[in-house]
């Protein structure tokens, strides 16, 4: 990707560090961890060498939509052990409802499975490390049980870490544009952005961005011709991009995402007079 795409603080990027995606379960995923960077840098070189941190926004669901995040206070290795012995695994969880616009923040290291009846934007480290623990008694096309990952998973399970449920969202400035901060770390940072009017923006010469488009329908306007978009789609806002605006021909709402400059943001977002309450109760990780 060029420099001048990418952005002046991304130039020693190699890769393209953010993964967008649209999750439509129909029953049950496996239950799961993701490995954090150093433990992948240690033994998954081969596969990027990169751990997993995740967030989920829930673009809808339907009642009774649940998800499994974390384990419940008190569950250690034995107990986790037992409970897979047992056969009742999703016992020793924590199970959280999912109503359409809820935030799920999904460190390294956390435990997780995601159940049918939503669908979900997820943004994540760019990686796809999974360590598979339970599936369910699913099998592959050869009618095999699929992988399971047990050892590396309790290796990397974090069970004494304490899990966020929904993450509040803090409310940003905006003319015409009702914005919102859904998760911040390291990784990445995004917004959920809804209007009905023409969007203003610029881009930023140090970072790339990309708009998420979840709902509506309209024209991204720049230098060159306008390009129709719609909902579903993923569109790469270069660093060098400059003035453009986005008109919607329909209410929109998308999701915006970039690696933020965390120090930065947080000066901005102080800038901008968020309540220190709200910014010590809010989506940083």
């Amino acid at each position: 990707m060029p420099v001048d795409w990418r952005g002046t603080r991304l130039v020693s990027c190699k890769d393209f560090p953010i993964l967008v995606k649209f999750i439509f379960p129909q029953d049950k995923l496996s239950i799961q961890v993701h490995p954090d960077d150093a433990y992948a840098a240690a033994h998954e070189q081969a596969a990027s060498g990169r751990g997993k941190t995740e967030m989920w926004h829930a673009v809808s669901a339907e009642p009774g939509a649940s998800l499994l995040l974390g384990l419940k206070p008190g569950i250690e290795k034995k107990e986790f052990l037992d409970a897979m012995k047992q056969n009742r695994l999703e016992d020793a969880f924590q199970s959280h409802s999912v109503t359409a616009g809820d935030t799920f923040f999904v460190a390294a290291g956390t435990p997780h499975t995601i159940g049918p009846r939503m669908i979900l934007c997820e943004v994540q480290e760019y990686s796809d490390l999974t360590y598979r623990v339970y599936d369910y008694g699913r099998v592959d096309g050869n009618g095999k049980p699929r992988e399971l990952h047990i050892e590396k998973a309790l290796e990397v399970m974090k069970f004494d870490a304490a899990t966020p449920a929904k993450v509040r969202p803090l409310h940003l400035p905006g003319e015409r544009v009702h914005k919102m901060l859904l998760a911040a770390c390291s990784y990445f940072a995004a917004e959920r952005w809804e209007f009905r009017a023409t969007v203003q923006a610029e881009s930023q010469r140090e970072r790339f961005e990309l708009f998420v488009i979840l709902d509506g329908t309209g024209h991204i306007h720049w230098q060159g011709a306008p390009l129709a978009y719609q909902r579903g789609q993923c569109w790469f806002i270069p660093a060098s991009l400059g003035n453009f605006s986005v008109q919607p021909e329909r209410s929109t709402s998308l999701i915006r995402t970039f690696v933020p400059d965390l120090q930065r943001l947080c000066a901005e977002l102080r800038q901008a007079a968020i309540p220190e309450t709200q910014l010590a109760q809010s989506v940083f990780a």
